[in-house]
Formats: C-alpha cells, sequence, structure tokens
C-alpha cells in the first residue's frame, strides 16, 4: 500500500513538471522565442503556448518601454572644460529574436553603449552648446545609438540629458563672463541711444535752419520755459535776426567816424 501512494505521487508529480514545461502563457507586452534542438525556431505570444519538453525550450521577452539611467560620465568638452553629465535612455525590444540570438543582455549592452556614446557626442561640443543646446545633443545621441542598437533589435526612443555639473571656479568664470557681456551690451544699447538722439538734433537743427517762422517759435518756447524757473538771474538769448542788423549798423558809423572831413 505504502509502495502504491509513493508511485502515484511520482506520477503526479512528473505529469506537474510536463505541464509546467509544456504550457506556458504570455501576457500581451510577452513574446516568447521558441527554440527547437537549440536552433531557432519562431517568436511566439501572447496567450497560451505549448511546447514539447525536452525538444522546445522558450526565452520571455518583454516588449515594453525600459527607462535606464546612465550613470555620470567624466566629459571633456571640445573647449577642455571637464564637467560631468549623466541622463536617462526609454528604448524597447522590436525585435525579439535579434535581442535573445545576438546579444547575450541586451539591457547591460545598452548602458554600456549610452555611457561611450554620450562621451564620444558630448566631446565633440563646446560647453556652451551642453549648456544652450540639449534639445541638438539629445537628438544626436538618441540617433547614434539608435542606429548601434539596431543589429540587437532595440528601438531607442528617447534620450535626455539631466544634469550637466561644473566646478566652483567655471561657474564663477561663467558668471564673469555673463556679467561682462551684459556689459558690453549696455554700452551698446547707450551708444545706439546716443547717436540716435545726435542724428534727431541735426535733423531738428536743419528744420528750425531752414524755416524762420519755426526758429522764432522756438525762441519764444524757450523764453517761455525760461520765466517758469524760480531764480534771480535770467539770461535772455539773443535771436541772430536781431544782432546781425545792429552789427550792420555799428560797423556804418565806425565807417563813417573814420572817413576824412
Amino acid at each position: 500500500m505504502p509502495t502504491s501512494f509513493v508511485t502515484v505521487g511520482i506520477v503526479i508529480a512528473l505529469i506537474v513538471i510536463i505541464l509546467y514545461n509544456t504550457i506556458k502563457i504570455l501576457k500581451e507586452y510577452e513574446r516568447g522565442v521558441v527554440f527547437f534542438l537549440g536552433r531557432f525556431q519562431t517568436v511566439k505570444g501572447p496567450g497560451l503556448i505549448i511546447l514539447i519538453p525536452g525538444l522546445q525550450t522558450m526565452t520571455k521577452v518583454d516588449l515594453r518601454v525600459q527607462v535606464m539611467d546612465v550613470p555620470t560620465q567624466d566629459v571633456i568638452s571640445r573647449d577642455n572644460v571637464s564637467v560631468k553629465v549623466n541622463a536617462v535612455i526609454y528604448f524597447r525590444i522590436v525585435d525579439p529574436e535579434k535581442a535573445v540570438v545576438r546579444v547575450a543582455n541586451p539591457f547591460e549592452a545598452t548602458s554600456q553603449l549610452s555611457q561611450t556614446t554620450l562621451r564620444s557626442v558630448l566631446g565633440q561640443h563646446d560647453l556652451d552648446d551642453m549648456l544652450s543646446e540639449r534639445d541638438k545633443l539629445n537628438e544626436d545621441i538618441q540617433n547614434l545609438l539608435d542606429q548601434r542598437t539596431d543589429n540587437w533589435g532595440i528601438k531607442v526612443a528617447n534620450v535626455e540629458i539631466k544634469h550637466v555639473d561644473l566646478d566652483e571656479s567655471m561657474i564663477r568664470a561663467i558668471a564673469q563672463q555673463a556679467e561682462a557681456e551684459r556689459s558690453r551690451r549696455a554700452k551698446v544699447i547707450n551708444a545706439e541711444g546716443e547717436k540716435q538722439a545726435a542724428q534727431m538734433l541735426a535733423e531738428a537743427a536743419h528744420i528750425l535752419a531752414s524755416e524762420q517762422q519755426g526758429l522764432q517759435l522756438r525762441y519764444l518756447q524757450t523764453l517761455k520755459d525760461i520765466s517758469t524757473e524760480r531764480t534771480n538771474t535770467i539770461v535772455f538769448p539773443m535771436p541772430m535776426e536781431f544782432v546781425e542788423p545792429m552789427m550792420s549798423a555799428l560797423k556804418g558809423m565806425g565807417n563813417k567816424s573814420e572817413s576824412p572831413s
């Protein structure tokens, strides 16, 4: 009797093992790469998968988008500035056969490749580009990674540079450069204002010189402005049209006095 129980138990255990190795269930985002006697046969899933125990084996592959942090990398820019840069990449497996057959560990391979690509691409740009043109650098890194991982059945969807860390001396140098640039712009704006003001004054003087009535009106406006000033001394400007006749008359009287009697 005990022997029969042991036999039944062994049979049940064998059936469970066979069913476990025969029947597989894959989720919607999973695929199974099936090998027959060690050779690639097909890709199955999702749903119920039936395998021949001992002859067929299956490797599961997750097709969802994976998020991976790229460790901080020491990068020397094209203008010889040392910075620390880290990033994050978004990728997914689009060809389960390539991801299983052509690379041993697709996640580790993508991580190592992203680190070297990050250093290579950023090393070709100046520090100003790293700080101001991140979108373009992200696109360049993403395109290069996507080309290199295509043979592994991996699609790199996006790359984002997270931080560009500088040492204290470089931060101070950048602050000084920005301050000098703001000072330069202020001087240029001030010079442009002076130039425009001089041009407008020259144009106004030209107009007043060509119009006697305008000059007289300007003279009267000046007198009005002076009258509002609270001062004990007021200097009245004498128009040239008043001065010239007086100078002519004085010159004529001088000529008569010098003539012989």
